[in-house]
């Protein structure tokens, strides 16, 4: 990062103008673009003197926060995700007005002490950070509701969080870090509902957790927990169980003061025997509760369907895998409705909003293998968008713009949703990405949409899965694990929850910023599924010469650290 007067020199972008020429409350800077002008040029200053701003968006491979940042008064929202943010400045605490803070996936080792002076905050996201410890102070952040500290370097809780207790906390997620001991006062917490510390270094867990009269979800999953009943619940994620147990006082605790030898003798008996059964239940509800993947290899499943990947993509978006996956029923109630949702909240957290990468999904019937992965010019790409008529790759990327553009002058903001948040992605490539069938059908144009002619539908049985990316092979693939053992979980939920469901009119809407047109709810009969099992079959890629690229789920692929996911091979 250059300094100040160098970030000066490169002020005036467009997309500040604008801005301000449009009295703009809500402002966006990110992609590759914008990532090469801060890197040549630094960032431009003006961007903390829009008086009206309330939304500020910054990824653009930040270095640093200039504290000129305390300038945007009226400021609400600030998303620094992303970034190479090694500090913050002192100057934050001056946002007076601010109510989210998003600085993960950066590389802080501390954060200011000025951050308790944020009384208005309501979410503070710290995670994907190196934090070894947090600020004295934080609880006077007394507005917060949502913390979130996973994947730092945090050995406890910030006792001042529990100790002077956050009144309407009600989420807290500190998982993937090394806390070894979780403090009682952390029943002072009168509104919590969710607690995550899964896999931590935690060997207790205090009774007087179950003290917290609103709590709901707890995740302990990945520790060492020294009471091996205690960590079959925990395992099972049998929140009540494990509220109810620690209520109890635990194994050999909770013993009555007033109590004879005789009775507490009998007492004993009696618990041993309760004990014995309950262990016994409780290894066969573990199992219950296993969620089954099965893996076939290409060997064992022989097919028309493998990818060959042309040289073309090397310099686009080199990077694919794909798989088959059968058993999924996404005709029960809202069973589609709620993956195509699961889809979504991968592309904006796993894939962070698809620059890391992009999923796409199939019906395996309607794909005419084998497959080809190529990159051809803009002017003669066409497809079939999702809800669309065919057209050329070209046009749909103005008409978009177009709609993008409309959509900003009426809400006067500079957020969009469905495909048009992704438009910049594509910003100065000259050749497009692409899977095309046997037919030379574009089915896919990563990343912004699917073709019409081979979309999902409540009657898709089998799935034919592709994750591709800019950055690398291994992202491919942690994107296509997390998304088979949701849909494993998807799939569990709709085998114990036979009856027809409904979805709020917000979930609805969630989904078709994904599809852009909803499958209809066709009358069809009710399937009844004997099994939650998954089966995935593998699909080979491999290069303009047949020789294999990749082969996915391969032996090092699909092991998850997730307790209730067994990986049958």
């Amino acid at each position: 990062m250059e300094d100040a007067k160098a970030m000066a020199d490169g002020a005036a972008w467009p997309e500040v103008r604008l801005a301000v020429s449009e009295r703009r409350r809500e402002l966006v800077l990110r992609g590759p673009e914008l990532e090469e002008r801060v890197r040549l040029r630094g960032l431009d200053l003006a961007v903390f003197e829009l008086p009206l701003l309330q939304h500020l968006e910054l990824g653009a491979g930040l270095d640093t926060l200039p504290g000129q940042v305390c300038g945007l008064r009226a400021l609400r929202s600030l998303v620094l995700r992303g970034n190479n943010l090694s500090q913050l400045p002192e100057q934050l605490g001056l946002l007076s007005e601010l109510r989210s803070l998003d600085v993960s996936g950066n590389r802080l080792q501390c954060v200011p002490a000025s951050l308790g002076l944020l009384s208005q905050l309501r979410g503070l996201n710290l995670s994907g950070n190196r934090l070894e410890e947090l600020p004295p102070g934080l609880s006077r952040c007394s507005s917060l509701t949502h913390l979130q500290l996973s994947h730092n370097r945090l050995r406890q809780i910030p006792p001042d969080i529990t100790e002077s207790p956050l009144g309407f906390l009600t989420s807290l997620c500190a998982a993937s870090n090394s806390i070894h001991t979780l403090e009682p006062s952390i029943s002072r917490l009168p509104a919590l509902r969710t607690l995550d510390l899964s896999n931590n270094k935690l060997s207790e867990i205090p009774c007087e957790l179950a003290d917290c009269p609103k709590l709901k979800e707890i995740n302990f999953k990945g520790n060492c927990l020294t009471d091996k009943r205690l960590e079959k619940m925990v395992n099972g994620c049998q929140t009540k169980s494990i509220l109810d147990y620690l209520k109890s006082g635990g194994r050999g605790k909770g013993k009555g003061k007033g109590e004879s030898a005789e009775n507490r003798e009998k007492s004993s008996r009696k618990k041993k025997k309760a004990l014995r059964k309950d262990d016994e239940e409780s290894d066969e509800m573990e199992e219950l509760n296993k969620l089954v993947v099965r893996v076939l290899h290409v060997s064992e499943s022989p097919s028309s369907v493998f990818v060959k990947v042309t040289p073309n993509v090397k310099e686009v978006r080199p990077y694919i895998v794909c798989c088959i996956v059968e058993g999924m029923n996404l005709q029960a109630g809202n069973a589609l409705k709620r993956f195509l949702v699961a889809q979504t909240k991968l592309h904006d957290d796993d894939c962070q909003k698809r620059t890391l990468a992009t999923i796409a999904t199939h019906d395996l019937h309607l794909v005419k293998g084998p497959l080809l992965y190529d990159a051809r010019p803009s002017q003669s790409l066409k497809i079939v968008p999702l809800g669309r008529k065919e057209i050329k790759a070209t046009d749909l990327l103005q008409r978009l713009q177009m709609e993008a553009d409309e959509q900003r002058k009426q809400k006067k903001r500079q957020n969009v949703s469905g495909l048009h948040k992704y438009l910049q992605l594509l910003n100065g490539k000259e050749n497009f990405p692409c899977l095309v069938d046997a037919e030379d059908h574009v089915i896919s144009f990563p990343p912004i949409t699917n073709s019409d002619k081979t979309k999902i539908r409540k009657t898709t049985s089998q799935l034919f899965l592709e994750v591709t990316s800019s950055t690398n092979l291994q992202t491919c693939k942690n994107v296509m694990d997390r998304l088979i053992v949701r849909m494993a979980e998807l799939n569990k939920f709709t085998f114990e929850n036979q009856e027809q469901e409904f979805v709020s009119d917000d979930v609805t809407e969630v989904t078709k910023d994904l599809t852009e047109d909803q499958p209809e709810a066709d009358d069809l009969p009710a399937i009844k599924m004997t099994s939650p099992e998954l089966i995935v079959r593998q699909v080979r890629v491999v290069d303009a010469e047949g020789n294999l690229k990749v082969v996915y789920p391969a032996k090092t692929d699909l092991n998850v650290d997730v307790h209730n996911v067994t990986i049958i091979r």
